[in-house]
């Protein structure tokens, strides 16, 4: 006699948009005791978003960073997978998700356990509409060799005289590693149309998840844009965990003062226009994210 394995719930959200059509899509399951690392990847490879989010039990003695009261029955470990592998931490599916519960459980305070640390959410409602807040890992900036620069450049088909000698290349990370590249012009940004062989390739020597690409309109607004070769994906359309060292980044060099709060507008080149905000506060060295979102169908 066989006897089926249940499967599991896939709900579909964008994040950073409450259209439907904008922001960055994810699949969230919410429920995923039972699947293995196979069962997870196929399931995020037949949805091809850039990221899905996969829920089951915390661990053991998971902590409560800030006090949010998001431990028992709110604290979870998550753990995300793009079409062709495992990410450390992604900020858009963690937002998806954080609100697929909050439609569920209600607005509140919870605490994810990631491949990349403890990160703490918080929803909120005004108006009806819910809102996600994430707590970034503790960033870190660094320097890229001229070697490196070169190449993503090259991949990239982008001269170093279009880049903004303000605001200079480095990696950054705040749960998952970004090459940062400033633009000079929002029509260098518009123009991209890369190797994606080439630039997969350096990406997975330097560990890195996405390219963050981005031209400052603002003193406080950012227009940015995410290459994802090395999850199977062109472009992702918001990515929070970019976000979030991208503030890591503009504060580390000086960019906004310590207590600033930005607006990351993103998607709009592909058609699916989001806004992230990002909030760095003094004397806290984490990023928080935060963003609406929506369920698709």
């Amino acid at each position: 006699m066989t006897i089926d394995t249940p499967q599991p719930e896939v709900l579909r959200y964008t994040a950073f948009s409450g259209d439907p059509d904008g922001g960055n899509p994810a699949g969230v399951v919410l429920d995923a005791t039972g699947l293995d690392d196979g069962a997870m990847l196929a399931i995020a490879a037949d949805l091809g978003y850039s990221e899905s989010a996969f829920l089951t039990a915390p661990p053991e003695g998971l902590g409560d960073p800030e006090g949010l009261g998001g431990e028992g029955e709110r604290a979870y470990t998550i753990r995300y997978f793009s079409p062709k592998a495992e990410v450390p931490f992604c900020g858009h599916a963690t937002v998806a998700t954080a609100l697929a519960l909050a439609e569920r459980t209600g607005p509140g305070k919870l605490v994810f356990a990631t491949p990349a640390g403890t990160v703490p959410v918080e929803v909120t409602e005004e108006g009806g509409t819910l809102r996600a807040t994430l707590t970034s890992v503790e960033p870190h900036v660094e320097g890229v060799a001229d070697a490196d620069l070169a190449e993503a450049l090259a991949a990239l088909d982008w001269p170093a005289a279009d880049l903004d000698p303000a605001s200079p290349p480095r990696i950054a990370f705040a749960g998952a590693r970004h090459l940062v590249l400033a633009a000079a012009t929002r029509a260098r940004l518009a123009d991209l149309a890369y190797d994606f062989a080439r630039l997969e390739a350096l990406m997975h020597r330097l560990d890195l998840t996405t390219v963050q690409l981005v031209w400052r309109e603002s003193a406080t607004v950012f227009h940015v844009r995410d290459p994802f070769p090395v999850g199977g994906v062109v472009e992702d359309p918001a990515t929070g965990a970019a976000a979030a060292a991208f503030g890591a980044y503009a504060r580390d060099l000086g960019l906004v003062p310590e207590d600033a709060v930005l607006t990351l507008r993103q998607g709009e080149d592909l058609g699916r226009p989001g806004e992230l905000t990002v909030t760095l506060r003094a004397g806290d060295p984490r990023v928080r994210v935060s963003g609406t979102g929506t369920r698709i169908g």
